[in-house]
């Protein structure tokens, strides 16, 4: 039995340690306090205890670590208002990571050799945990990923991360993969010179030994004119004599171009708006021109001051805590079975209809792709057949496994090949009526206990149930483009659909493996409603005058992931003007027009700029993939450009691209289209692109405060119009001091729930 509560100790005779990361009750080790002692009292046995004479760090379990258990950050990252001063908090925020720091340095420099013996994945601190190793086995497991990803969800490699890996393979190296957050397989980890050897699973510690056991009987050597005696295989090399950094430090000339070139190339990609990559790049920097152990603390002192910074509290929120609760299904209705979907029809064989059939057939699922012409089924289907293509031409699938998933795709124009189905998904043309014929001749072959499900991206769910006759089986599950990349899954609930509908839902969703946020009903939902206010915004813009490419700079800067009027090319401006003549339609007299309204009706009825699928609407795009886009030298055919830079403020420009979204998601949450700041904060990152440094619409209003969130919109709305206008909500949450997170917190009410 070992003395560790996570980890397997035992030595063998020849005096070589093994210590077996296996946290009890979780699927993968992850460094958490618990584990971090243990492997604290293992590291200070090896040094002191004289019977041992190497270490083999390696796991019981599939994967060697995911990484740090970012859970025990949820009270920082904005789920509770923990104790103590600020001053205390970040006091105690540096002493733990510079202890962690301190705890591998003791590892690496004990004196005896340290080999780590990776079964599989290794990402964040769990992979700086082996780089303070002296010696890197990786096991030859396809699935293994290998990397620091630390800086997509606002945070910066704390355990080392951004000393070791630069001074291992180089400054040049290391940076994209930090900044960037890259994962690498095996054989590309030992490519780069991240670890020693790739072996097949079943000889990785063997081989760990054979290491130690041969650097055993190496010389010593002398670390330095008054520096103790050490074996070469327990020396890491930037603590050997005459140590150089591959390919240079700060202020060599080749080292020094990588820092100016990056610093520049982080400033055009990311606008400032990330503070974790300009940390990196400052201990990087920093780091490298010191001995490490001070730049450890150079780290440390970053890492808190990021840890500190309400822009990576808001992401470690959003971008891990909240996802993954929804993947675990958060939302998900209790006190209904598991269910499973078997055989899966999809009606409409376009874009969206053969993305969903490409991930359901993915997933293990049969399934029935039907259209009205056999030569557009078959497309869909192709559309598969060139996803795998490009798979194999990368090294990631085989033409057996793209047979059996394409086994899985009936491409059809017979409905009675739908005989069966648990679940059926309609993504046809954004018609009523269309959408309502599809929908009963469906029905009759649905399996007992199925459910139907339409992928509308902006018709209310209620009205399109009126064609099914169990509209409580009805259900919206809106899928965004293109499905095989993008993560989330909008589910909407009609007035009438029920829980277990819901339930089934989300089975399906998980059996995916997308995100699944819940919404109820209401014309665009949540993610096209407050999107929709986005690319309307720079089309405001362009109505008042302003030069089409400040509009376009300004949207990129506020982290948007494509700038308005090109959003709007890639939409296309056609649907966006069918989309707008259906609301009219429906709405009467009570329709607002936009002031973008006319600037897209003569596009298209006028010009015939359809978008991005015809090659020109706001832009000319080129005809050739690789070519470059250019904005219309002609637009001010369409509306006159009055004002260049020096008559706008980019800086409310900016505002009013974020304000105008964070704006209409405050708007549905007051009217319970949306229930759940979670939903809310993730729905926007990953269905639209909010700018993902501020953790999302409803984190940003608490980032900016909401008592200055409203003054801030009022002034707007006095320049620009009531959309501007704060609702009820925001200034009732203004004047009682209230935050998003703290009013509606989910655990709060998910405890007031169970009493």
């Amino acid at each position: 039995m070992s003395d560790y509560e996570n980890f397997g100790f035992e030595v063998d005779g020849d005096g070589i340690a093994v210590a077996t990361w296996d946290m009890p009750g979780r699927s993968m080790n992850v460094l958490s306090q618990s584990s971090m002692k243990d492997l604290a009292d293992i590291i200070e046995k090896v040094a002191t205890d004289d019977a041992i004479k190497g270490l083999v760090l390696t796991s019981g379990k599939g994967a060697f670590c995911a990484g740090a258990d970012l859970s025990m950050m949820g009270s920082n990252a904005g789920g509770g208002a923990g104790g103590g001063s600020e001053q205390d908090k970040v006091k105690a925020m540096y002493e733990g990571n510079i202890a962690f720091n301190m705890q591998l340095r003791r590892m690496e420099t004990c004196g005896k050799p340290i080999a780590a013996a990776i079964t599989g994945t290794a990402l964040g601190g769990g992979l700086e945990v082996t780089l303070a190793c002296h010696a890197r086995f990786v096991a030859d497991n396809p699935k293994a990923q290998l990397g620091l990803p630390e800086s997509k969800v606002g945070l910066l490699p704390g355990g080392g991360g951004t000393q070791r890996l630069p001074r291992m393979i180089g400054a040049a190296a290391a940076l994209p993969l930090i900044l960037q957050g890259q994962a690498l397989s095996p054989e590309k980890a030992q490519a780069t010179g991240i670890v020693n050897k790739v072996v097949p699973a079943d000889k990785l510690v063997d081989e760990a030994k054979a290491w130690i056991k041969e650097g055993l009987t190496a010389e010593p050597i002398k670390l330095g004119k008054r520096g103790p005696e050490r074996l070469p295989a327990a020396v890491q090399p930037w603590d050997m004599p005459k140590y150089r950094i591959p390919g240079g430090g700060p202020h060599d000339k080749g080292g020094g171009q990588t820092f100016t070139i990056g610093n520049a190339m982080l400033n055009k990609t990311t606008h400032r708006n990330y503070p974790a990559q300009q940390y990196i790049l400052s201990c990087v920097y920093e780091g490298l021109q010191v001995p490490i152990e001070a730049g450890l603390r150079i780290e440390s002192r970053y890492m808190t001051k990021l840890m500190m910074d309400p822009r990576s509290k808001a992401m470690i929120r959003s971008l891990f805590l909240s996802m993954q609760e929804l993947n675990k299904g958060a939302r998900r209705p209790k006190g209904v079975d598991k269910w499973e979907v078997k055989k899966l029809g999809i009606l409409g064989a376009g874009m969206m209809g053969a993305g969903i059939a490409y991930v359901s057939a993915k997933a293990g699922m049969d399934v029935v792709l039907l259209d009205t012409d056999q030569a557009n089924a078959d497309k869909g289907k192709a559309y598969s057949e060139g996803l795998l293509d490009k798979a194999i031409s990368r090294g990631k699938s085989t033409e057996e496994k793209k047979q059996a998933l394409l086994s899985k795709i009936t491409a059809t124009t017979n409905y009675d090949d739908l005989d069966g189905c648990d679940l059926v998904i309609e993504a046809v043309f954004e018609s009523r009526e269309i959408k309502a014929e599809v929908t009963k001749k469906a029905e009759p072959k649905i399996a007992k206990g199925g459910i139907y499900g339409s992928n509308t991206s902006t018709l209310p769910i209620t009205g399109l149930a009126e064609a099914y006759s169990k509209p409580q089986e009805f259900i919206g599950i809106h899928f965004f483009s293109p499905v095989d990349k993008m993560q989330l899954v909008e589910i909407i609930m009609g007035d009438q659909t029920n829980d277990e509908t819901l339930a089934k839902a989300m089975d399906y969703v998980a059996q995916i493996r997308k995100t699944p946020i819940v919404v109820n009903d209401s014309r665009g939902f949540y993610t096209s409603r407050c999107f929709g206010t986005y690319v309307g915004e720079g089309l405001a813009m362009l109505a008042e005058g302003i030069e089409p490419a400040i509009i376009e700079n300004v949207g990129k800067m506020t982290g948007m992931p494509m700038p308005p009027l090109a959003l709007n090319d890639e939409v296309s401006l056609d649907l966006g003007y069918k989309v707008r003549q259906q609301t009219k339609k429906d709405l009467g007299d009570k329709y607002v027009e936009g002031p973008g309204d006319k600037i897209i009706e003569d596009m298209v009825v006028t010009h015939g700029r359809l978008g991005k699928k015809v090659g020109k609407g706001f832009y000319d795009w080129p005809a050739e993939k690789g070519g470059t886009k250019r904005l219309w030298p002609d637009l001010h055919k369409v509306v006159e450009h009055t004002k260049g830079i020096e008559d706008v403020d980019t800086e409310e420009l900016r505002n009013r691209f974020l304000f105008i979204q964070a704006l209409e998601a405050a708007r549905c949450f007051e009217e319970e289209v949306v229930t759940d700041v979670r939903d809310a904060d993730v729905g926007a990152i990953l269905g639209w692109g909010f700018a993902p440094w501020s953790g999302g619409p409803l984190s940003l209003i608490d980032m900016t405060g909401t008592d200055e969130f409203v003054k801030q919109c009022d002034a707007l709305a006095q320049n620009y119009g009531d959309r501007f206008k704060p609702n009820a909500l925001l200034r009732d949450m203004a004047a009682k001091g209230d935050t998003f997170y703290s009013r509606f917190n989910p655990a709060a009410k998910q405890a007031a729930a169970a009493e």
